[in-house]
């Protein structure tokens, strides 16, 4: 039999980041010792309170409604203004099988041409290409921390100027740890405004910010025009629920209906006891906070730990203000790697994983040219569980306790600069 697939999904390949991280789970069956950078999964147990509420609904078999659970609707709409200064009402919250399906499901609704940023993270692309959907992809600067600046996105819609447009906007940011900051939000609100531009504010890592410990949305500056995400997945540790938010503000309220016709057609609603679990992470959140302000103080540690050693290797890399990620670049190594043949970020890091032990995803995976050499970095790879038991305090941390709690990143960084020594 001739079987004949859509073009659109024929030409896509495995998400970058979940590759990595099968090439990593195949490699260390076989035996290999990598020191897997790679993937951004959160490094902790899920708050064990959350963990019992799935258990205790775990009889729950009825079909929820498709929007969500109202009661769970509730919780996050109070969620996100005790924390986030931000209003919403229970018909603005919408629940989705994570995060990622619900931004699919919301570049699928909406027409436009989707700016990217970049760097961004890896499935905004695919996603709008699945659709048909023209992509431009947005360069910004290493002196910038790669935030979009104003300028950036003013030049971007120059021809654009009567169409709708969609804004892809990732902060804390995947791949490059940045954090937008208050001001900076309100400059880019500004141009939105302007350019009749829908922003799609992807605030899954809202919480983990090492420096303000307060977050700020576009949505505060552009609330008529800003669609915010966000789940269970990074600062609740609960991935693998797959539970994600949108909220869509009143004056967007023409793309609800559309919105739950397509989630009525495609995943229909998010399994019970899941919704169930999430109404007590997102109505207890008091209970859960010092643990999880703990973890953010944790990850800052671990990811301005490898900043540092990235520094003192000679690569150029922004400092990390949020997230897991960084965003480190080899250009200074650009000629001792072209005498190796070297030429493309793709065919580095899979020189990286093989001779160094380190896995690590290219600059191209995240709307940077070929040919140009940085990577992300995920600072993950540790026992987390572990690491809080022993958690003396960041006071307390010297060099040779981050090397007993993190050995994997420290011996990652150990082989990347054994391997930059030796070209």
């Amino acid at each position: 039999m001739v079987i004949s697939i859509n073009p659109a999904v024929s030409q896509l390949r495995e998400s970058a980041t979940l590759g990595i991280n099968s090439q990593v789970k195949r490699l260390r069956g076989e035996g290999r010792d990598i020191v897997h950078f790679g993937f951004g999964q959160a490094a902790f147990p899920i708050p064990q309170r959350i963990q019992q509420a799935l258990r205790e609904n775990a009889h729950q078999n009825s079909y929820m409604p498709t929007q969500g659970y109202e009661e769970l609707r509730k919780a996050v709409a109070q969620y996100y203004q005790t924390e986030f200064s931000m209003i919403y009402q229970p018909e603005d919250v919408f629940i989705g099988p994570g995060s990622k399906e619900l931004i699919f499901q919301m570049i699928y609704l909406l027409e436009g041409v989707l700016l990217i940023p970049a760097p961004s993270w890896v499935s905004y692309g695919p996603q709008a290409a699945l659709r048909g959907k023209r992509i431009c992809s947005i360069p910004t600067q290493r002196e910038m921390n790669y935030k979009l600046q104003p300028q950036e996105l003013e030049q971007a819609c120059h021809g654009l100027e009567h169409q709708q447009k969609l804004l892809i906007l990732n902060n804390p940011n995947n791949p490059t740890g940045a954090v937008y900051r208050s001001e900076e939000l309100e400059a880019l609100a500004q141009v939105c405004r302007r350019q009749n531009i829908v922003v799609i504010s992807d605030e899954i890592y809202a919480k983990i910010d090492f420096f303000s410990g307060h977050h700020s949305s576009i949505a505060t500056y552009y609330p008529e025009g800003t669609i915010v995400s966000g789940g269970l997945s990074k600062s609740f540790a609960a991935g693998g629920y797959r539970l994600g938010v949108m909220l869509i503000p009143q004056a967007l309220s023409a793309l609800k209906q559309g919105l739950l016709a397509l989630m009525s057609e495609t995943f229909s609603a998010v399994s019970a006891p899941v919704q169930h679990a999430a109404f007590v992470a997102y109505s207890q959140f008091g209970e859960f906070r010092q643990e999880l302000e703990i973890n953010t103080t944790i990850y800052a540690h671990a990811s301005l730990y490898l900043h540092h050693r990235f520094v003192s290797m000679g690569l150029s890399c922004p400092e990390p203000e949020g997230a897991f990620y960084l965003f480190p670049d080899f250009e200074n190594f650009r000629g001792k790697l072209e005498n190796r043949g070297i030429h493309r970020g793709a065919k580095f890091t899979q020189m990286l994983l093989f001779e160094a032990g380190v896995a690590v995803l290219p600059a191209s995976d995240f709307y940077f040219p070929d040919d140009h050499l940085g990577v992300r970095v995920a600072c993950v790879d540790f026992d987390g569980e572990a690491v809080r038991e022993a958690w003396p305090g960041e006071s307390a941390m010297e060099e040779s306790l981050t090397r007993l709690l993190f050995p994997r990143l420290a011996q990652g960084c150990d082989w990347l600069e054994e391997y930059l020594n030796l070209l």
